[in-house]
């Protein structure tokens, strides 16, 4: 039976991105991702979720995500889902936590809070231990403009 762990996400940092080095030297960089949702219920009230991602990156794209991302920035993610598991030391007890191993990311968005207004460079895409992957080039806005798509 074939399988897919496929993750695709678009959100906020909720945090500053966190690096620090495997003992190998590997780049490891944490950062916290908030998505929204919001939709109209039966009776026509605006409803709003958020849903928060932990997200994990190596390697380059690790030292990337530490260099130019701060809290509030928009970015794209790619990846897959990993389940932690462990015994809690206070209780005991058998504890799990889901978070994304990401693999491709993307800047969104214009001027990052951290650089004075200026919009930072944009990286080469991929990292020297994974071959870049090609990126969609339209603007997303340009696609609200199109009445010819037939969906």
């Amino acid at each position: 039976m074939p399988n897919l762990n496929k993750v695709m996400l678009i959100g906020n940092l909720t945090r500053d991105p966190e690096l620090r080095r495997t003992p190998r030297g590997t780049a490891v960089t944490q950062l916290g991702l908030a998505i929204n949702r919001s939709w109209k219920n039966d009776a026509g009230e605006k409803q709003e979720e958020t849903t928060f991602v932990d997200v994990e990156f190596f390697g380059r794209t690790a030292e990337v995500a530490k260099e130019y991302l701060a809290k509030g920035r928009s970015v794209y993610v790619e990846g897959r889902l990993k389940l932690d598991q462990w015994d809690d030391k206070d209780t005991g007890q058998k504890r799990t936590k889901m978070r994304v191993i990401g693999e491709t990311l993307q800047m969104l968005g214009g001027k990052p809070a951290n650089t004075g207004g200026q919009t930072a460079p944009a990286p080469a895409p991929g990292s020297a231990d994974r071959p870049a992957r090609p990126a969609y080039k339209e603007p997303l806005d340009e696609l609200d403009d199109q009445s010819d798509i037939p969906f």
